[in-house]
């Protein structure tokens, strides 16, 4: 065992291995474990008080908008403490702590950090239910395991912002099985990442003089260069579940503004990611009109005259554009219908997540409210 691994996890991490191990292989909803204490109070410390201040550059989120979640990426420019850390956590003997803690063997660092590094959270900031990307977009490599060590000074579960860990977030609170970690200053959660591993976290509320308070963490992603054939699935970006309403909303009810302002953020929420569906699917739709056309499949769209021409050329210097900034490798010309059929199970598979959006329970039950929503607006169409 490495000094690094012995100066920076603490002594009741490392000789706590086959009970953690114990716990993580049979916990629920999905494997996880909690750790108190994962790093020595030194190096906690350290990292505490070298934590990037919040930078709205680094705020902005999925759908393009500037949040209320700043990531920063680039750990080995954060100073000292940091560059440790980025030094231990792609070590051999810190691989192997984790891997022998999780039963997961040869697990890959990121150099990276795609979607990790530092997260900081502010007052009225969530993180719908989700599903991670399964595949790393430049590696190709499984994603296996999600690390994240806490370094908020304080926090209690009824300021919202604890991490959930859902059986299905599609079934009503009351079905669903969630397991609840709060995020305690230095206490690790690890858990696995496959189809089911839904996790996020509710709002943060924070009281009038916690306001300077925020949700600190350092989040860690291993991959590996293969995974069982049972955990396999179809290439996904991150898959959110919306939050349903709350108990609280009953037919009849007068709804007062801070209900008001929780259903906006509850639809603004929702057409965000519709919107970045809607997106996806148009951005795959050039792809293989792209590939059909480079194989003869079909004809270029028809041009009225020579402005529309040169649009047209224009368009499809867009198209290569779009096509070299996929994720799609094409190594010969015999893989472009294998590689059509894969983008039109995704385009389905994109459209089958929208119309199931538009017909769930939730949107249904929002109805109303999406109306309230117009007539708030001005819009009394």
């Amino acid at each position: 065992m490495s000094a690094r691994l012995d100066q920076m996890v603490s002594e009741s991490t490392l000789q706590s291995v086959p009970g953690l191990a114990g716990k993580f292989a049979s916990a629920r909803p999905f494997r996880h474990v909690a750790i108190d204490n994962f790093f020595t109070p030194q190096t906690a410390r350290l990292l505490a008080d070298h934590f990037p201040a919040f930078d709205e550059k680094l705020a902005t989120n999925e759908n393009g908008l500037v949040g209320r979640k700043a990531v920063n990426q680039k750990v080995r420019g954060l100073g000292k403490p940091w560059v440790a850390l980025d030094d231990l956590v792609q070590g051999d003997d810190f691989r192997q702590l984790i891997s022998d803690i999780t039963g997961i063997p040869s697990l890959l660092y990121d150099p990276h950090y795609f979607g990790g590094g530092t997260h900081e959270n502010l007052q009225g900031q969530a993180l719908d239910a989700h599903v991670d990307f399964n595949f790393h977009p430049i590696t190709r490599q499984h994603r296996r395991l999600n690390i994240i060590i806490y370094l908020t000074e304080e926090w209690q579960d009824e300021w919202g912002g604890s991490i959930q860990l859902h059986k299905d977030p599609h079934l009503p609170p009351e079905q669903d099985e969630i397991a609840v970690v709060t995020p305690l200053f230095n206490r690790c959660v690890i858990f696995e990442t496959n189809e089911i591993s839904w996790h996020g976290f509710p709002r943060i509320e924070l009281p009038e003089d916690k306001r300077h308070i925020s949700r600190r963490s350092f989040a860690l992603y291993y991959y590996t260069e293969s995974r069982p054939q049972s955990e396999l699935g179809p290439q996904h970006s991150t898959i959110y579940v919306e939050q349903h309403l709350p108990a609280s909303f009953q037919a009849g009810m007068t709804l007062d503004p801070e209900m008001v302002q929780q259903v906006r953020d509850l639809l603004a929420s929702r057409d965000q990611h519709l919107e970045r569906l809607y997106g996806n699917i148009k951005e795959l739709y050039t792809d293989i009109n792209y590939f059909k056309e480079q194989m003869g499949l079909q004809a270029p769209p028809l041009v009225a005259d020579e402005s529309s021409s040169a649009h047209a050329a224009g368009q499809g210097g867009a198209n290569e554009a779009a096509l070299s900034a996929s994720s799609l490798s094409i190594n010969d010309t015999d893989d472009l219908e294998a590689n059509i059929r894969r983008r039109d199970e995704r385009i389905r598979a994109l459209e089958a997540h929208i119309a199931y959006l538009k017909r769930s329970t939730s949107w249904r039950i929002t109805r109303p409210l999406r109306q309230l929503k117009r007539r708030l607006a001005g819009n009394k169409g």
